[in-house]
């Protein structure tokens, strides 16, 4: 009676599965069920795929194999010897989380659900089972989840922290997008990603509130690389003379204004003439009322137009009276 080689009762989560054993007869039974490939392997090569169906293993439907086993002696009459890997095709979840750091190096928490399925099953055995030597579907579940974590921190450590949480629709989509091609090289679908949660530390989490009130994220953004910029350079006091002389005193300049004003034009209507710079203030800094958006008096304790209790930071910013941070440099407040 024939060998019958069959993946009988898979799990909902085994993605590949390896015939116990590597014997194989000629005039076997390989049955192939459907949304699944059967995948013969010799010394770490692949050879022949099978598609859903029964089939009956001759010389003729595994052309491949045979070509090398015709250098074995009476090769079509003794068992061969070949590794049979049954591929899903199906589609599979998995979750995802981990830690990483935004542009500006701030600390960035995540998790959530991800959906993929093997497109390529010539491609995925290459580049994950044989390529890996995995062929236990635990370890192959194991390496795609490192893979899609590993891949997914390096693409959000090019966004800005800002914009993970005020635009993380957009940045969903941007990083699948980038995360497909990833998928492709294994021979696979990233069919569908969903962020679930995104956290930082309470300090961050308070900076970002007023950064996205203000709307002043470029210049505090800015403040915060300086800050990063001078503490590396302190680590080595010898570069840190040149190297601080080129690139921090740039880094003080506050970004372009949105609507750039011509030299002697009227003040806007209803806004206070523009009074002294409080000291420490970053030159051309205009103090603007963060509740009403109209521009205050140097040093206001309150808006003369809302009437609101304002803040004034050690560097001169105009900050809301409940603020913790300066919106315009985060500076810690009194």
């Amino acid at each position: 009676m024939p060998k019958v080689i069959e993946w009988v009762n898979p799990r909902e989560d085994e993605i590949i599965w390896r015939y116990p054993s590597e014997e194989i007869e000629w005039g076997s039974q390989l049955i192939v069920h459907e949304y699944e490939v059967a995948v013969f392997m010799r010394d770490g090569k692949l050879y022949d795929v099978f598609g859903p169906g029964r089939h009956t293993l001759t010389t003729q439907n595994l052309p491949l194999l045979t070509k090398v086993l015709r250098r074995i002696a009476g090769f079509d009459k003794i068992p061969f010897r070949a590794t049979v890997i049954f591929v899903s095709m199906k589609q599979f979840q998995g979750k995802f989380g981990g830690r990483t750091q935004t542009r500006e190096l701030a600390p960035l928490m995540f998790h959530g659900t991800f959906w993929f399925r093997v497109s390529d099953p010539k491609l995925f055995i290459t580049e994950v089972v044989g390529g890996q030597g995995l062929y236990e579907s635990e370890d192959v579940s194991r390496f795609l989840r490192g893979y899609f974590n590993e891949n997914l921190m390096k693409h959000l450590s090019k966004y800005s922290i800002v914009d993970v949480f005020q635009n993380l629709d957009r940045v969903s989509t941007e990083v699948k997008i980038l995360l497909l091609e990833d998928f492709r090289r294994l021979g696979m679908e990233l069919i569908d990603l969903k962020f679930e949660g995104v956290d930082t530390t309470d300090e961050w989490r308070q900076r970002i509130f007023w950064l996205m009130r203000t709307g002043q994220a470029a210049y505090v953004l800015q403040m915060d690389t300086l800050k990063q910029v001078a503490k590396e350079l302190g680590k080595s006091p010898g570069a840190a003379v040149g190297a601080g002389l080129a690139i921090i005193p740039p880094m003080f300049y506050p970004p372009p204004p949105t609507a750039p004003t011509t030299p002697g034009a009227p003040a806007p209507p209803g806004a206070p003439a523009a009074g002294p710079a409080a000291p420490g203030a970053t030159p051309g800094y205009q103090p603007t009322c963060p509740y009403c958006g109209k521009q205050v008096p140097p040093g206001a304790r309150f808006c003369p137009f809302c009437g609101k209790q304002l803040k004034t930071c050690p560097n001169g910013h105009v900050a809301p009276a409940e603020a913790n941070f300066c919106p315009i440099c985060g500076a810690k407040l009194a």
